[in-house]
């Protein structure tokens, strides 16, 4: 979110939000931008978790398999009341209940998330510098003293479970290295980023769009490094989008492959933006097409909304109802083995 604000400004406003009647409105504008109060919102959860255990946690889920699978209004699924097991299921006094419904954080120490939580935090502070100057500088400070933190332990905490608990350390500690890198431009910052470019340079498809964010904060000899493994990536790329029709990189594992097309979309557009003598716009435009209609199986939009027969049926809280929310994008066409495509409009 705070990359889309910063490369294009989206000042959409549709939606009112009061944090103090924990009230929201859509298609009711309240004279500031969405996305920012997208952001706003994130941050305010990551911030909870800081104040309340010290680190970022791995998650918050309802107690009970009847919560979990819940297809009502998002509303009825706590009474917002605290949880008193000395109280029957009927009974309240305003503030506590007998209700057995408080969801549970699980608050094990993972240093991968905690890099994550850090990028996360250190990027919205830049977006929320005009929008909420104390949250910004809040959030700016979380970040710098948990890497401080991080940076203390003789031993990482590994701890992982699912995906819960973020991806490979370095592959969080980069986030985190780049984001903390441009938004104060300490030298402790850079020099982490150049620790951390052989294993760039191992996988540069994934690591492409940190490291071309990080360019104009680097020396020279980094940007030598850097404009080296995307001369090397150009083959890489075009073996693995050309073994299609489509020209884009089609997945063949579990919840489809729109995912990966719209990452592969992005990193082009930072990899020609930095790049425009190696890399075109053409991809970023085949994946566009592939979201829209251009794919195996139909020719439906993938884009709920979007295009003259879209993808109305999806996984959201509204399935039960077989209905959609604009925009929403579904996972896409899934390969059965061992080459059939398959994409069910009629179940979600």
């Amino acid at each position: 979110l705070v990359q889309a604000w910063e490369e294009f400004k989206l000042n959409r406003d549709t939606t009112l939000v009061d944090y103090d009647r924990k009230f929201v409105d859509i298609h009711v504008p309240d004279g500031k931008s969405d996305i920012l109060q997208q952001i706003e919102h994130g941050t305010l959860a990551l911030l909870a978790q800081y104040k309340a255990v010290g680190h970022a946690i791995p998650g918050i889920i309802v107690p009970d398999i009847s919560q979990y699978t819940h297809l009502g209004d998002g509303l009825t699924m706590t009474d917002n009341l605290i949880y008193d097991a000395a109280m029957k299921e009927t009974e309240s006094d305003g503030t506590r209940s007998g209700v057995f419904d408080d969801r549970w954080a699980f608050t094990s120490k993972s240093t991968p998330l905690n890099y994550g939580a850090m990028a996360a935090l250190a990027a919205a502070s830049r977006a929320l510098q005009n929008y909420k100057p104390e949250l910004a500088r809040e959030s700016r400070e979380t970040a710098i003293n948990a890497w401080a933190k991080e940076a203390d332990k003789k031993q990482p905490d590994m701890f992982q479970v699912g995906n819960t608990t973020g991806g490979g350390l370095k592959e969080e500690k980069l986030k985190a290295a780049v984001e903390l890198l441009i938004t104060t431009k300490d030298k402790q910052y850079q020099h982490a980023v150049n620790d951390l470019l052989t294993y760039i340079e191992s996988d540069f498809g994934r690591n492409a769009v940190l490291a071309i964010r990080a360019l104009p904060h680097m020396d020279k000899a980094y940007g030598k490094r850097v404009r080296a493994a995307a001369e090397r990536y150009q083959s890489v790329l075009q073996k693995a989008t050309s073994q299609n029709p489509y020209g884009v990189v089609i997945t063949e594992h579990g919840w489809a492959g729109n995912g990966t097309i719209l990452e592969m979309a992005v990193t082009q557009y930072y990899l020609h933006s930095a790049f425009p003598e190696l890399f075109d716009t053409q991809l970023i435009y085949r994946s566009l097409d592939y979201l829209y209609g251009t794919h195996p199986d139909s020719d439906i939009s993938f884009v709920s909304n979007v295009g003259t027969e879209s993808k109305k049926v999806a996984y959201g809280m509204n399935r039960a109802d077989y209905s959609f929310i604009s925009g929403a994008i579904v996972p896409g066409v899934l390969i059965l083995k061992p080459d059939l495509p398959e994409n069910k409009e009629n179940w979600p």
